[in-house]
């Protein structure tokens, strides 16, 4: 069976006036990430104007980007115990989280 890579795009909004604190507990977070057993990449980023029409930017949104080597990795990841940990320190500073689980086509 062939198994192709998961690729994530998670978008996470972040309420006003905490994007920078978010930010600090996020990235206190992924060396624990990257340790998990299929994680390939786990980078947080924010939109950086470009001047091209097409692109929407916010403010107030963490845009992850995430590879895995399976869907089982990234399963096992969202429940992990240092992702709960995280998820609760966080929890005050995030309006909105939406996720794209990709897979190449």
């Amino acid at each position: 069976m062939n198994r192709k890579m998961t690729h994530v795009i998670a978008s996470i909004s972040v309420k006003e006036g905490r994007l920078a604190e978010f930010l600090d507990i996020f990235k206190a977070n992924i060396p624990n990430v990257i340790k998990e057993s299929g994680c390939i990449e786990y980078v947080p980023t924010i939109d950086a104007p470009s001047g091209l029409s097409a692109q929407a930017c916010d403010e107030h949104v963490v845009t992850v980007i995430e590879k895995w080597q399976t869907l089982e990795d990234l399963k096992k990841h969202m429940s992990s115990p240092h992702m709960l940990a995280y998820r609760e320190k966080v929890k005050d500073h995030v309006e909105h989280v939406s996720l794209k689980i990709l897979m190449e086509a």
